[in-house]
């Protein structure tokens, strides 16, 4: 109470001077915003255990999936190792000429433990990936050129038919008459036999490709060289790898008959060898190792397919 009035003060009961805003003179005052940290947001993630969880049951319920897969691939090549092991044993074929598969399998280890099969693998692969990398580089070039482009095609059109049709085994001894029988030959059999499977499937490939797209990239005004990259490039990149898979495998047996005639080194040498001194052993490991990196080999390069071509819409099935 004020001594000389004689009423009653009453204090504004408000929060702390600090925590108001100024306001001008008959202004209505703003309402605080609450101020958000880090620590106070929620989080609205879910937590790592819970995400391990979800995974784990998803990894769980395709887990039946994935090994019925992998045992139905299998199964097949276990069946042959299996008829492999027992006919011999059996006496249904002569072991002699067809060992079991245990047998094979033990000439293989010592091969590779005396290091001769080594030697003999590095030497077929270096001329095969050599000759492989060089049709590559020439057929998918040449291949975009012919598909492309009328002239270019009929000016090439009757030497690809004459060659298209020439055995790369049949042109060996020309090979190695101009060539003569060391690497440079070997080499350029492998080119020879491996340009054909991908020149034709890019020709194919190119002609091919959606002609609406074509269309709208022309109204972009899309230059040659950028049509070729965003638009048929892309498009081709299936039946193109098609035509690189069946030369990678024409890049191994080519070359094993090369190596078959006047070479000292390589896995058809040393299957050769080991027929003449009558190694059978030996030899059907020298066999077994080709089948093994021809299939390393294709899975390579369907791996390589999938991430070139993994902008693709999978099929509906």
């Amino acid at each position: 109470m004020s001594p000389a009035t004689g009423t009653t003060t009453v204090k504004d009961p408000v929060a702390p001077v600090a925590d108001v805003a100024e306001t001008a003179p008959g202004a209505a005052a703003e309402p605080r915003r609450p101020e958000f940290t880090p620590e106070s947001t929620p989080d609205i993630r879910p937590s790592r255990a819970k995400r391990l969880t979800a995974r784990g049951r998803a990894l769980g319920h395709r887990l039946p999936a994935l090994l019925l897969r992998g045992l139905t691939k299998v199964v097949a090549v276990a069946a042959l190792l299996a008829a492999w092991e027992i006919a011999p044993r059996a006496a249904l074929v002569d072991r002699t000429f067809l060992p079991p598969f245990s047998e094979v399998a033990r000439a293989w280890w010592e091969l590779l433990a005396d290091g001769s099969l080594v030697d003999n693998a590095e030497a077929s692969l270096t001329r095969s990936f050599t000759g492989f990398g060089l049709a590559v580089a020439v057929g998918v070039p040449l291949g975009l050129l012919i598909g492309r482009y009328r002239v270019v095609a009929d000016l090439l059109g009757p030497l690809l038919e004459i060659f298209r049709n020439t055995a790369a085994l049949a042109l060996l001894p020309v090979f190695v008459l101009l060539l003569g029988i060391g690497e440079t030959s070997k080499i350029s059999i492998v080119l020879y036999a491996c340009t054909w499977p991908i020149l034709l499937n890019t020709i194919s490939a190119v002609r091919q490709v959606d002609p609406t797209l074509l269309k709208l990239a022309k109204s972009m005004d899309l230059s040659a060289p950028r049509l070729f990259q965003k638009v048929i490039l892309p498009a081709s990149v299936p039946t193109i790898f098609t035509g690189i898979r069946l030369a990678g495998a024409s890049s191994i047996l080519v070359l094993v008959a090369a190596e078959m005639v006047g070479a000292k080194e390589g896995l058809g040498y040393l299957i050769n060898a080991s027929q003449y001194n009558f190694a059978i052993p030996q030899m059907y490991a020298g066999i077994l190792t080709i089948s093994i990196i021809g299939v390393a080999f294709n899975q390579l390069l369907v791996t390589v397919e999938r991430r070139l071509s993994s902008w693709r819409v999978p099929a509906q099935t």
